[in-house]
């Protein structure tokens, strides 16, 4: 199993920090957790040494460029282990949304400083009815320079095949429908 994901609601603030702090005391050992702060008061230094007080990792993000959580897509080492989310960079279609391989590049470099000091990186895409996570997963680890297996290239040929407007010019297509709005 991997990290145990604890997203904050948009309304907790750094108000409820004690609360935040005697609920991670109350955590059942053995396991590894990340916490996801969506709330922008959480910015302050006082989350992350209680996080890493704790050994937990703090979520770093991928969001729209407007979005009220940019501090979040700042490397931010809290724990051992670390934990990225791409959410998606369209406010209005943020959970619908495919990556082009452009806006991935990018991460490579954020990946191999997170290594440097955390020796497990995990990295969840959003999950989506329409499989887009699958799609920027697999292609996320060919830019990484993994050797997909069968599988993996059958599946991404197949999504490539359902999506080839969007898969094919992606940057393009989503530069235009943003311009037309």
């Amino acid at each position: 199993m991997g990290a145990v994901l604890i997203q904050l609601p948009p309304s907790f603030t750094v108000k409820e920090f004690r609360n935040t702090k005697d609920f991670l005391d109350k955590l059942p050992h053995g396991y590894e957790y990340a916490l996801e702060f969506r709330h922008p008061s959480w910015q302050t230094e006082g989350p992350w040494e209680m996080l890493r007080h704790y050994n937990i990792a703090a979520v770093m993000t991928d969001s729209p460029p407007q979005d009220k959580l940019q501090f979040l897509s700042e490397v931010t080492i809290t724990a051992n282990h670390s934990f990225i989310r791409w959410h998606g960079r369209n406010a209005k279609l943020r959970y619908n949304y495919l990556y082009s391989k452009e806006e991935l590049r990018p991460w490579i470099e954020k990946l191999k400083r997170i290594s440097i000091e955390s020796p497990v990186v995990r990295g969840y895409f959003n999950n989506h009815y329409g499989a887009k996570a699958v799609i920027n997963a697999l292609e996320f680890k060919e830019i990484l320079g993994t050797v997909l297996l069968d599988k993996e290239k059958a599946v991404l040929e197949h999504a490539q095949n359902y999506y080839p407007h969007n898969y094919l010019h992606a940057s393009e297509t989503r530069q235009l429908t943003l311009d037309d709005k």
